[in-house]
C-alpha cells in the first residue's frame, strides 16, 4: 500500500494521507496532532467529520468511470467513541444514479474501535482539469 498525500490543500495542512481509492472504495488515515483535538484532548468533531465527508467522497469518485467530482449534498454523523492517536476512514459507495453517489463511511481508531460512522450523498460535477502540482493524488474530493 503506497500512501499518497492528497492534493486538496486542507487536507494536506490536516496531514491526511490516502492509502487507496479504487472500485467505490477508499481509505484516508490521519495521524492526530494537538492541533486536531478539542478541550478534552480527543479528535474535534470537525475533524472527523471531514475525514469521513472525504473518505465517502472518493470512494463515490472512484466508482465513477467518467472521472468526475462530487460535491456533498447531506451527510448525517454518528460518533460513537473518542478519536484518539491514528484514524483511519474507509468509505464505501452503495448506491450511485447517473447523477448522484450514496456512501456510507467509517472511522477506526489504531485498535480497531468504531469512533464514527456516516453516510451522505454526494451529486457528481464535471471537473476542470486541476492546476496544481505534480505528484499527489486527485482525489477529486471537494470535501
Amino acid at each position: 500500500m503506497t500512501q499518497r498525500p492528497l492534493n486538496i490543500p486542507f487536507l494536506a495542512d490536516l496531514g491526511v494521507l490516502c492509502n487507496y481509492m479504487e472500485g467505490g472504495r477508499s481509505e484516508i488515515e490521519l495521524d492526530l496532532q494537538q492541533r486536531h483535538q478539542n478541550s478534552w484532548d480527543m479528535a474535534h468533531g470537525g475533524v472527523i467529520m471531514t475525514l469521513l465527508d472525504v473518505a465517502m467522497a472518493i470512494a463515490g469518485r472512484s466508482a465513477d468511470t467518467d472521472g468526475r467530482g462530487v460535491v456533498t449534498i447531506e451527510m448525517k454523523t454518528s460518533f460513537m467513541a473518542p478519536g484518539r492517536g491514528k484514524l483511519t476512514a474507509r468509505g464505501q459507495t452503495v448506491h450511485r444514479t447517473s447523477t448522484m453517489v450514496f456512501c456510507e463511511g467509517e472511522i477506526v481508531d489504531a485498535d480497531g474501535k468504531i469512533v464514527s460512522r456516516a453516510s451522505g450523498t454526494f451529486k457528481y460535477i464535471k471537473r476542470m482539469p486541476p492546476k496544481r502540482d505534480t505528484g499527489a493524488a486527485d482525489s477529486g474530493a471537494d470535501g
